[in-house]
């Protein structure tokens, strides 16, 4: 089975995420980071290093450091608050909802290890609602890159962008999906592969295992659209009527709860706009159990193989 990627060359987005920020950072004096005594798993050392005096710890403290990342925003800086996703989002939320979000200010929300990338810490440090509970505030755009080359460019999107926003970054390795020097435009998704008969919606680390699963009914003798929808909000509601005008059935795909995330996004354009038969898969409304990242995707009917079976399950219903 041919792929358009290298399945065997996979990346840390939190590299492209802290390569990118030192970049800025070189040429921009404004750019600041703020973390939760999460030096280590935010990849923050070599910020560290190379700008001293513009890397405020606030310890384990995730209410104070958005705080405190509103406050540098109001003083003319540029702060990248990084923190596990969910900490950040499910500690500090009412701090995000008044001081980000109904304040407007420029901070830059980004939550690291996010969905089940902590795996075998098991619920606590899950981050299967996050989508949810950003994507219902305004003045907060809520994006989940695919790979490192997306990461990167949501990054220096994120430093020019004049406001606030969520970034939501796993640890879990991918293999590289977009091309070199690809350009982020907030709210517009990328069709990563054309296809007739069903599209597959999906973002972060399960935007390549829809790839996989679309080759997988290729051999079945269906035709698979991939759409990588980084944005959830803003959505790319073009594309997704366009998908269901032009293929008729839509497969989301997310490492979150089936409720409030990519799925129920997607799910509201179309019932809206054009109804077409739809699934959802994810984690079905239940706290996730323990184990590595990946075996959970498994567990919850995300494999490559699950996820062009539900496929095929839902072209039954399109007839």
């Amino acid at each position: 089975m041919n792929m358009p990627f290298d399945t065997a060359r996979l990346h840390d987005c939190r590299d492209a995420f802290t390569g990118m920020l030192e970049e800025l950072a070189a040429s921009n004096g404004n750019i600041v980071a703020v973390c939760n005594d999460s030096v280590g798993s935010s990849k923050l050392g070599g910020f560290r290093e190379k700008f001293p005096g513009r890397l405020i710890n606030v310890g384990i403290a995730e209410q104070n450091m958005v705080g405190v990342g509103a406050g540098l925003a109001n003083g003319g800086k540029i702060p990248f608050v990084c923190a596990a996703a969910p900490f950040l989002t499910g500690r500090a939320l009412e701090q995000i909802k008044a001081d980000v979000a109904y304040s407007q200010t420029n901070v830059k929300l980004v939550g690291i290890s996010s969905g089940m990338a902590y795996g075998e810490l098991g619920p606590t440090h899950h981050s299967i609602e996050d989508f949810a509970w950003v994507r219902a505030l305004p003045n907060v755009p809520v994006i989940a890159p695919a790979d490192r080359i997306e990461t990167a460019a949501a990054v220096k999107w994120a430093a020019e962008h004049d406001g606030g926003c969520y970034l939501r970054l796993s640890r879990v390795g991918v293999p590289d999906l977009l091309p070199e020097g690809h350009v982020f435009e907030l709210g517009k998704a990328d069709t990563l592969r054309e296809g007739e008969d069903v599209t597959i919606v999906a973002n972060g680390v399960l935007t390549h295992r829809a790839m996989i699963a679309a080759a997988l009914l290729e051999q079945r003798g269906i035709s698979a659209r991939v759409v990588n929808m980084a944005c959830v909000r803003p959505i790319d509601e073009d594309a997704i009527l366009k998908a269901a005008r032009e293929t008729g059935a839509i497969v989301t795909c997310e490492e979150h709860t089936t409720f409030g995330g990519l799925g129920s996004a997607v799910a509201e354009v179309v019932v809206d706009r054009h109804p077409v038969p739809m699934a959802r898969l994810g984690v079905p409304g239940v706290f996730a159990h323990t184990a590595s990242a990946n075996a959970l995707l498994d567990d919850f009917g995300m494999s490559p193989e699950a996820i062009a079976d539900s496929v095929s399950q839902l072209l039954k219903r399109k007839g």
